[in-house]
């Protein structure tokens, strides 16, 4: 009678094993086995992390092993088990692989088919193709769009964590609570005691180094010394947090009423101000987005303000960009003066602070969680919604939305929702940051997402003109490599674009996409369908390059750039100057945020600059998902060429005092789990 030895793989990660009754079935094109009991008299079967084989006898061959069905069946109570894969062992000793690397949570059945992908024109099978339509069916009822807010990205129909599809929750959830998390750090930087201190000011610079001393490091002790340098807040527009406000200008707005003769003392080339724009010496940050959004309220006791600000800035002849010009609010007036760092050393100080306040909310709310986090869910959804787990794009992109989903669930469970964490410190919280995102919704274009188009966009392509931009320099090199991984696996299964553009389940992804994710907004540049391999490259990096390197760059800087509470204020206390020559250090301490919303402020910006546990960084695959060798060869070469950026980032950052290291392949996790 023939055997077949069958291999069954549970995962390591926390309460992957089960005690439950597992029964296997084989599914061959001659026929099918009866339902077998995993099970060794005297052993714990299927404990986490085991690797267990186990003979199935049948009656006769079953001919080519097509799908395996597994059944879990209830031993004592709810048992959730992890499965990685099952291998099986034919007669003939030929091996097949079937990878999982799912829960399986109460009783029922999954069907899983062998490793290799397969486009849908690849399977002639009946039962093969009934099987991929299934799985769709089932995956389209279980990841069900959402509008949290009139005007975001769809999002997961789930209102908590543990509504979601138990694939796609956190191993433990105690790891991303937010208000656990926030705790804990404030615990760590040893901040509780100043906790109950809301409203109270502190009584100048210095006395923010009771809460930033005892967790601090190279880069936010930088900061800490050098913040009212107008070289380190030019230098932030480049490589600190938010590196993608700054272009070039190449007009000035009408809204700036500036002249050479205002800025004179600035210019280092004895050019006019008109010049110096002609010969691209001149950039700007412009956060005409903040104009008119409304300012937290949900604390009586304390008013906060915001400002939307126009800052003009200069290259100088050490090719630095340093401040020339700032005016807080869009309109210009006599209550709207253009500071300059001529004037008072405290009106420039005051007039830079709220830069960078405002450049802190645009950063945390469209940089950061509009245009990596929800983006990123977008095509999360899409793909589990469209993608069988046999189609090689589900393959290739399942480690890029990794917890993705759980995170922003998370988020809006806790973080930004209504009386959430966000509006303890945050003067856009209260609602602020909903109306941010309705209104940079009109602004997230598919052209923005791709890497070299939004940085020659801005004008900041030239790295012999523009030399310190490192955030650009690191961007285009993980982008190439990521790109060009991206089209050796679309070579292996895409004879050529025919194929792409005649492969519905592909389509019906992008469609999902720009459908749902975007809303079907045509200004949004979204495609609707992907005609060539070329095409379909790009989509598909820019899906990586955002959850991956885009989400690093501007995550986990955070603690570094934001712990000096006066270098990024979550909120301010009092409205923004509208005088010269008034300014005084006890009217920036008392604008400054209170002792209270600075711990919060802390707690958040050192929990979330910390790696998840057992982090997955870009070039990791360790779920073997894609069985073929070609494959697993394009990996090999993908982590090869991002070990050699990591070397030029390495030997770049050498003794320099402030290193650049967020888009270090080593350092950029797989998928946006934070």
């Amino acid at each position: 009678m023939p055997s077949y030895t069958v291999t069954v793989a549970t995962g390591s990660q926390w309460f992957a094993g089960t005690d439950d009754y597992i029964y296997l079935s084989l599914v061959g094109s001659a026929g099918c086995s009866e339902k077998h009991l995993l099970d060794k008299p005297f052993y714990n079967d299927f404990e986490r992390g085991a690797v267990d084989s186990y003979d199935v006898t049948v009656d006769e061959e079953l001919g080519d092993i097509q799908l395996i069905k597994i059944e879990k069946r209830k031993y004592w109570f709810r048992d959730d088990w992890y499965l990685k894969y099952i291998t099986v062992k034919t007669p003939c000793g030929d091996y097949v692989e079937f990878p999982c690397y799912r829960w399986i949570s109460g009783e029922g059945e999954i069907v899983l088919r062998d490793g290799q992908a397969k486009l849908a024109c690849d399977d002639q099978i009946h039962i093969l193709k009934q099987h991929r339509r299934k799985e769709l069916e089932t995956r389209q009822k279980q990841y069900r769009w959402m509008e949290w807010n009139p005007g975001f990205p769809l999002s997961i129909d789930a209102k908590c964590h543990k509504d979601l599809p138990r694939d796609i929750q956190f191993d433990s959830e105690k790891g991303v609570d937010f208000v656990l998390n926030y705790s804990k750090a404030m615990e760590n930087l040893f901040i509780n005691r100043f906790m109950h201190m809301f409203q109270s000011s502190w009584n100048d610079f210095a006395d923010f180094e009771k809460i930033f001393v005892r967790i601090s490091n190279t880069i936010s002790e930088r900061v800490m010394n050098h913040w009212q340098e107008d070289l380190m807040f030019g230098y932030q527009f480049l490589n600190g947090c938010n590196p993608v406000m700054i272009q070039r200008c190449l007009k000035l707005p009408d809204n700036l009423p500036l002249t050479t003769e205002m800025v004179e003392c600035s210019l280092e080339r004895q050019l006019t101000l008109e010049q110096e724009v002609e010969q691209g010496n001149i950039f700007i940050v412009d956060f005409k987005l903040l104009d008119g959004i409304d300012a937290n309220k949900t604390d009586p006791c304390t008013l906060q303000f915001l400002a939307a600000p126009i800052c003009l800035l200069y290259k100088n002849l050490a090719n630095k960009i340093v401040p020339i010009a700032i005016q807080l609010n869009q309109v210009p007036g006599e209550e709207n003066p253009i500071f300059l760092p001529s004037d008072a050393k405290y009106d420039w100080l005051l007039a830079k602070i709220w830069v960078r306040s405002s450049d802190f909310h645009v950063h945390q709310t469209i940089t950061h969680l509009l245009r990596t986090h929800l983006v990123s869910e977008v095509f999360g959804i899409a793909m589990y919604r469209q993608l069988p787990a046999v189609h090689p794009i589900f393959k290739l992109l399942v480690a890029h939305v990794r917890f993705t989903i759980a995170i922003n669930t998370k988020a809006r469970e806790q973080l930004i929702c209504e009386y959430g964490l966000f509006d303890k410190a945050n003067a856009t919280g209260g609602g602020g940051h909903v109306q941010m995102v309705q209104r940079a919704m009109q602004d997230l274009t598919y052209t923005s997402l791709c890497f070299p188009e939004a940085i020659k966009a801005r004008g900041m392509d030239n790295a012999e003109d523009i030399p310190y931009y490192f955030y650009r320099d690191d961007g285009l090199l993980v982008w190439e490599a990521i790109k060009t991984f991206v089209a050796e696996v679309v070579d292996i299964y895409y004879e050529g674009d025919q194929v792409v553009e005649e492969d519905p389940e592909l389509q019906d992804f992008v469609k999902d996409v720009y459908m749902y994710g975007m809303r079907g907004k045509k200004a949004s540049g979204f495609p609707k369908s992907l005609k060539t391999k070329e095409k379909l490259c790009e989509y598909l990096t820019v899906v990586i390059f955002t959850a991956s390197a885009q989400h690093a760059a501007v995550n986990f800087g955070q603690y570094d750039w934001c712990s000096w509470i006066p270098n990024a204020p979550p909120t301010m206390r009092a409205p923004p100057p509208t005088a010269k020559g008034v300014v005084t250090i006890e009217q920036i301490v008392d604008t400054l945020p209170d002792r209270g919303r600075s711990c919060w402020h802390l707690g958040a910006v050192w929990a979330l600059s910390q790696f998840q546990d057992n982090e997955l960084f870009l070039g990791m695959y360790p779920e073997e998902h894609f069985i073929e060798k070609p494959v697993k060869e394009a990996m090999a070469r993908f982590r090869k060429n991002l070990d050699s950026i990591v070397s030029v980032i390495a030997e770049r950052n050498k003794n320099k005092k402030l290193p650049y290291y967020y888009l270090s392949p080593d350092r950029i996790p797989n998928s946006v789990a934070i």
